[in-house]
């Protein structure tokens, strides 16, 4: 089978599944593991699919943006993991800015640090913080049902009363063209003002987010740290040549 065979089968399958392994492609291209894992790279360098361990998998929509009743089942060891790094870096009297979005919900509960006050985009981030004792405000704007996050330019000028110490983002894509980025411009435009008013700005990701890009471009890559619970080690030693990445889980 030609190489343009083998890719458009490729995808094809793509198209049926999300995801598939590499014992699959190789039984319906009858070709090798090694040239399989070759067309591969080709085609996830060229953004038409996403290497996973093991196979690989069908690329996002660029507008599709899962609800948080979808995400929160997703990759819950590694939110916990990276929320409790991210947690132990507030330090007392801190000012932090905590996003919407189920990773950095599960930075809440760890926080250990006296006398903060944190300003989150998130609705139920706010209940939760005030739950803690935490001195806790919103940031107006718009309520977007499906994530949950208080959106628009009400949130972008909330923000704009406020410099923090640390800020704390979930974002859809981290990619090494596209950079950080979100399916909707109106939350990309919160996370980007609140990247620019913090001294720190750390990126919370699990492993899915890297090597995806989505519609609305937040940051670069160096515009902040990345946390993660642990990602593949080829993922890391690509992208640590852009900005910095604390693993919680290695």
């Amino acid at each position: 089978m030609l190489t343009e065979e083998r890719h458009a089968t490729i995808l094809n399958l793509l198209k049926e599944k999300e995801v598939v392994k590499i014992q699959e492609l190789t039984e319906a291209t009858r070709a090798s593991e090694s040239t399989i894992r070759r067309d591969l790279t080709d085609l996830e360098e060229s953004g038409l699919l996403r290497r996973v361990h093991g196979g690989a998998a069908k690329v996002s929509r660029k507008r599709i943006e899962p609800t948080m009743g979808e995400k929160s089942n997703r990759f819950s060891e590694e939110k916990r993991a990276a929320g409790r790094l991210a947690a132990s870096l507030i330090e007392d009297n801190d000012c932090v800015f905590i996003d919407a979005g189920t990773t950095t919900l599960a930075l809440i509960p760890y926080i250990q640090a006296k006398n903060i006050v944190a300003v989150t985009s998130g609705f139920d981030h706010l209940r939760l913080l005030a739950e803690q004792g935490i001195e806790a405000y919103g940031t107006g704007g718009r309520l977007k049902k499906s994530t949950e996050a208080l959106t628009g330019t009400g949130a972008v000028h909330g923000l704009q009363q406020y410099w923090f110490d640390k800020a704390f983002l979930g974002v859809n894509g981290i990619h090494l063209k596209a950079g950080y980025t979100t399916p909707d411009p109106e939350e990309a435009a919160v996370k980007t003002e609140a990247i620019k008013r913090a001294q720190q700005p750390f990126i919370l990701a699990d492993a899915s987010k890297f090597q995806e890009s989505t519609f609305a471009h937040i940051a670069n890559l160096e515009d902040a740290v990345i946390i993660t619970g642990k990602i593949p080690e080829k993922t890391r030693r690509m992208f640590e040549k852009v900005t910095d990445i604390k693993e919680a889980l290695s």
